[in-house]
C-alpha cells in the first residue's frame, strides 16, 4: 500500500497494517486482499459487485474488516454486501470507506450491506467515513443499510462520518423481532456546502423488542443537514429516537422524527435539540487560555465523542 492508502485505511478502519482474521479489502471498485477463517467464510457474489459473509453459529470474540478505498478520481463505486450471521455469536464487523480526490473530478461510493443476525447473536458493526485530498471533485458516499434481527439478537451499529464529504445520503432500515435489539449511534461533522442527510426507518415487529437511534451532528459553514427517524412500534416494545445538533456560521439542521404506535403495548419517545454552542461554555474554556477557535474545537470533539 501507498502513503494515501495507508492514511485512508487507518482513519476509517483503525488498521495501521493488513489485519489478521477474516477481511475484504475493496479499492477504486476492486478486491485488493481478502482472507477467511474457520468461522467466518467471504465469497463474491455471481450476480452483481458485491461479497457474502457468513459467520457461523457460535462464533464469538472474533472480527471481520471489510474497508473500501477510493484513490481515483472518476470512480462510480456500487457494492453489495450480506452478512449472514449464525446463532448465538458475538462478532465485530468494521467497515468505512475513504475517499481521495487529487484532482477536479469526483468518485462516489455507495455500499448496499443487509445484516441477518441470528437468534441470540449480538454484533456490533463500526462504519466511518471520510474525504482528503486537495482536489476540487466531490467526495460522494452514499451508504445503505438493511436489517432483520431475529429472537434475541442485538445489532449496534457505531456511525461516523469524519470529515470531507461533499454529501451523503444515509438510509437505514430494517425490522426487529422478539426480544430483538437496535442501536444506532451516529455522529456527523460537515462544513463549507456540504450536504447530509440521514433516513431510518425501523419496525419493531416482536414482543419486548427495542430500538434505540441516536444521531450528534456539527453543521458548519453553510453546510445543511436533515435528520429523519421513523419508528413503528408493532408490538409491546420500547423505541426511542434523539438528535442533537450543532450549527455554526451558516449551518442549517432539520430534525424530522415520526413515531407510530400500532399497538396499545407500545413505548415510543423522540427528542430533538437544535442550538449554537453556549456562550458560557466558551468563556469558560477561554479563560483557561484557550482561543475562541480551540475552544469551540474542544466543545465539539467533546460532542462528538
Amino acid at each position: 500500500m501507498d502513503a494515501i492508502e495507508r492514511a485512508l485505511l487507518k482513519e476509517v478502519a483503525g488498521l495501521h497494517k493488513i489485519p489478521t482474521g477474516a477481511y475484504n479489502i475493496r479499492k477504486d471498485g476492486e478486491s485488493a486482499g481478502r482472507n477467511t477463517t474457520a468461522n467466518i467464510d467471504i465469497v463474491s457474489k455471481s450476480d452483481k459487485s458485491g461479497i457474502d459473509i457468513y459467520i457461523k453459529d457460535n462464533t464469538v470474540n472474533q472480527s471481520v474488516h471489510i474497508p473500501a478505498l477510493i484513490t481515483k478520481s472518476g470512480i462510480t463505486d456500487l457494492v453489495y454486501n450480506d452478512f449472514h450471521i449464525g446463532e448465538n455469536c458475538d462478532v465485530l464487523i468494521v467497515a468505512g470507506c475513504g475517499v481521495h480526490i487529487a484532482g477536479d473530478e469526483g468518485s462516489s461510493h455507495s455500499g448496499v450491506h443487509s445484516f441477518y443476525v441470528g437468534k441470540n447473536s449480538k454484533v456490533v458493526y463500526v462504519e466511518k467515513h471520510l474525504g482528503m485530498g486537495e482536489g476540487t471533485g466531490e467526495r460522494v458516499i452514499n451508504p445503505v443499510t438493511y436489517f432483520e434481527i431475529e429472537e434475541g439478537g442485538t445489532l449496534e451499529m457505531e456511525t461516523t462520518q469524519i470529515r470531507g464529504v461533499t454529501s451523503t445520503e444515509r438510509k437505514t432500515e430494517g425490522k426487529v423481532g422478539p426480544r430483538g435489539t437496535i442501536i444506532i449511534k451516529e455522529k456527523i461533522m460537515t462544513h463549507d456546502r456540504q450536504w447530509a442527510k440521514t433516513d431510518f426507518n425501523v419496525d419493531l415487529d416482536g414482543e419486548d423488542s427495542k430500538a434505540d437511534l441516536i444521531s450528534r451532528s456539527v453543521a458548519q459553514n453553510d453546510s445543511k443537514q436533515m435528520f429523519v427517524a421513523k419508528i413503528f412500534g408493532n408490538n409491546r416494545c420500547m423505541g426511542h429516537s434523539e438528535c442533537d445538533a450543532i450549527i455554526m456560521d451558516n449551518g442549517s439542521v432539520a430534525a424530522i422524527p415520526e413515531i407510530t404506535a400500532n399497538s396499545v403495548e407500545a413505548t415510543l419517545i423522540h427528542e430533538a435539540a437544535i442550538g449554537k454552542i453556549a456562550g458560557e461554555q466558551l468563556t469558560k474554556l477561554m479563560t483557561l487560555g484557550l482561543s475562541e477557535k480551540e475552544a469551540e474545537e474542544e466543545i465539539i470533539k467533546g460532542f462528538l465523542k
